[in-house]
């Protein structure tokens, strides 16, 4: 069995690649999911099969199908859960620091997702499949803050089609290294995978996504510097890479900051502090805020 995501007829693509198409189309599916999707042939081209390098065309159908995930297989964990919000459609969590969202190698156990799974059982979404159940976007594991959890597949495609239209309103907080100038800015730079470590990313315009993050300084202390960055897009990364591409890395990262730094912090000082949406059922628009968290506090 399968369920039918989207059909898109297109109008112009300026040569886009189907894979890219499909994941920058479809919030929900990364690029690497596409190309399993196409490669198992869940995605037709005017009714034909493709490979993932097909070039698309102006006028051409494409129906995208996901196929229903397999039961979960990801132990349900007794992880206490630091739940902001919630009904009967989606729950609202404050992310600790450390925590990995989501199952991955190296990360089994321990994650939002194995919590999540003892506190929901069977209602999360089935969206994103069988490893990272109700999960609408994603924070680094050393970012701590707010996250949508969708517990129906309505609401998740709802929430999804939020974030790609560039409604949600994302708030972080985060302590950068020196001082800066501006009052306030805008960070516009594509973001891409780094082509030389896979595990980073980087501005770049190959195979990369539009970027946007603005600035407003808080405070300032001389070497650093507590800012607000609003988010106009999500990309991997992305408060971290535009911070560090105008030379004020977050303090702590040990990706994209210094290499040596005066504190030994684990994980950068980022924090996702706001979050408003329109709920996908109800249609109220819904806002929520964290206070600053312990470890910002201790440094400030």
């Amino acid at each position: 069995m399968i369920i039918i995501v989207q059909t898109f007829n297109l109008v112009a693509t300026g040569e886009v690649r189907i894979d890219k198409f499909i994941s920058d189309e479809i919030e929900s599916i990364s690029r690497s999911y596409a190309q399993k999707l196409i490669e198992d042939n869940f995605v037709l081209v005017d009714g034909k099969k493709v490979k993932s390098k097909y070039k698309l065309k102006e006028g051409q159908s494409i129906v995208i199908n996901v196929p229903i995930p397999q039961k979960l297989d990801v132990i349900a964990e007794d992880i206490k859960l630091d739940i902001v919000y919630e009904d009967a459609h989606l729950i609202v969590v404050n992310k600790p620091q450390g925590m990995v969202v989501h199952p991955a190698a190296g990360n089994y156990t321990g994650t939002l997702v194995n919590a999540l799974i003892r506190h929901c059982g069977d209602s999360l979404s089935q969206i994103n499949g069988v490893v990272r159940p109700g999960i609408v976007h994603r924070i680094d594991k050393d970012t701590s803050g707010l996250l949508l959890v969708a517990k129906d597949n309505k609401t998740h495609i709802g929430l999804s089609a939020q974030i790609k239209e560039h409604s949600l309103t994302r708030k972080y907080i985060a302590i950068v290294h020196a001082n800066i100038k501006a009052d306030s800015g805008t960070i516009d730079a594509p973001i891409g995978r780094h082509w030389g470590n896979r595990k980073k990313m980087c501005i770049t315009d190959r195979n990369s996504r539009n970027a946007v993050t603005h600035y407003t300084v808080l405070q300032r202390f001389g070497n650093y510097t507590f800012v607000e960055c609003k988010l106009e897009t999500g990309r991997t990364h992305q408060i971290r890479v535009h911070m560090a591409s105008i030379g004020h890395p977050i303090l702590g990262d040990k990706v994209y900051g210094l290499k040596k730094e005066k504190y030994n912090l684990v994980g950068q000082l980022l924090h996702a502090k706001l979050l408003g949406f329109i709920h996908p059922i109800t249609n109220e628009y819904m806002e929520f805020e964290t206070e600053v968290p312990q470890r910002f506090q201790k440094f400030l």
